[in-house]
């Protein structure tokens, strides 16, 4: 059966219609800042939620592990159906799912009804993601769409720069379960805009694709050495970042002794950094290109991971030692990876949504391993989390050098 799509939006280098582009794009940060939002919210209450459900911190981390790991199996189905069914419907189907399982969250009377809930939130949270990425390569060619992806994440990075100091917030005045609360709302807020204003734009609604064919699509993905190149080096600087993510928290409040609010406050120094460096991607990879701007955020990350080490191995134990080359590390980020997203969907660009979806489980799939280690390892010290941050950007540093030429 064929499917009678809408036209797509005007493209921004269109001239006229740049008026309604931007009200496209900001429409494509809102659904991103869907899942980063479930992950950054309540990072600041995982002390206090350990307290309350009366159960350690590694279990209370684990919820973190396990919404990053369903993304990444999220994307492998979500990118495909996309493609098959269009980009509009699916990202609204996703959006009622994160809503749900924000609200199973909310409710939840023990860790493993938070669990459930967290992964039926990621299922559903991780389409803004793959399909926001997806829906700019169907617009634009591959150097064009990088600085597009950069424009989009850094409006994105917005989300996890005040979701901490607002879910600490929200902890202090009324209790953890406030901040999923908080999601829900977000959730319909993000689902309504989408049903309002999104046409479709994927180029291939309605044709049959078969499982032979998706699998067919997926060899040419996996026995590309260009997309596990731009995969893994992606898959490096967003384990560091979650290998921070999931242990900050417990650094902060556990080990210097600062509560919920501060650590809050001090993350939005990450955040900041983070859209800095895509503003960057934004401004000047069409001008330097993709490989100049990997490579010049690869170097500002792996560096800025070393001097947190040193910075800790002469003792200094006060945030700004650990968040300053964060800030650093997030500013390499923003200028790495929407340059290899750009060249993951690029490969096979009537794909762009299984190769959006592809390169998005590799990436979320590291990040959930890396998380979950350092979460069993913090038993009162920061050097399982510093040292799992210096060694996913080498290998990073080591995989764009290699794969990527």
């Amino acid at each position: 059966m064929q499917h009678t799509s809408p036209s797509p939006p005007p493209a921004p280098h269109r001239g006229p219609e740049a008026s309604s582009t931007r009200s496209f794009i900001l429409l494509l940060v809102m659904v991103a800042a869907v899942s980063p939002l479930g992950i950054n919210l309540y990072l600041p209450s995982m002390p206090g939620m350990a307290r309350m459900l009366q159960v350690d911190y590694a279990a209370i981390q684990f919820t973190l592990s396990v919404y990053i790991a369903a993304i990444a199996v999220g994307q492998l189905i979500i990118g495909p159906i996309s493609d098959r069914y269009g980009r509009r419907p699916v990202l609204l189907g996703g959006l009622a799912i994160f809503v749900v399982g924000s609200v199973i969250c909310m409710l939840a009377p023990n860790i493993g009804t938070l669990i459930a809930g967290r992964v039926i939130q990621a299922l559903g949270g991780c389409a803004g993601i793959a399909l926001s990425r997806a829906i700019v390569r169907d617009l634009y060619e591959r150097d064009r769409a990088a600085s597009m992806i950069g424009y989009v994440t850094m409006g994105m990075a917005v989300a996890p720069m005040v979701a901490p100091t607002i879910g600490g917030a929200l902890e202090a005045t009324f209790d953890w379960r406030a901040g999923f609360a908080f999601l829900t709302l977000f959730g319909v807020a993000a689902l309504w805009a989408t049903y309002r204003r999104l046409h479709e734009t994927a180029p291939r609604v309605g044709v049959t694709s078969s499982a032979s064919q998706l699998a067919r699509d997926y060899g040419v993905l996996l026995r590309s050495r260009v997309f596990w190149g731009y995969a893994l080096t992606a898959a490096g600087s967003g384990a560091a970042f979650f290998a921070f993510v999931g242990g900050a928290a417990y650094v902060v409040v556990n080990l210097m002794g600062r509560t919920p609010v501060e650590y809050g406050m001090y993350f939005a120094l990450v955040s900041v950094g983070y859209m800095l460096g895509n503003f960057g991607s934004g401004r000047y990879t069409t001008r330097f290109g993709p490989r100049r701007m990997m490579n010049v955020g690869i170097v500002l990350s792996t560096t800025a991971a070393f001097v947190m080490a040193g910075l800790h191995a002469a003792g200094l134990m006060h945030p700004l030692a650990f968040f300053l080359p964060m800030l650093v590390v997030a500013m390499g980020n923003g200028l790495t990876l929407p340059s290899c997203v750009a060249g993951a969907v690029s490969v096979k660009p009537d794909v762009a949504g299984a190769a959006s979806g592809l390169a998005g489980s590799i990436q979320m799939g590291a990040g959930a391993v890396v998380a979950a280690v350092v979460g069993t390892q913090l038993q009162g010290s920061a050097w399982p989390l510093i040292l799992a941050m210096v060694g996913c950007m080498v290998f990073s540093f080591l995989t764009l050098r290699v794969l990527v030429r």
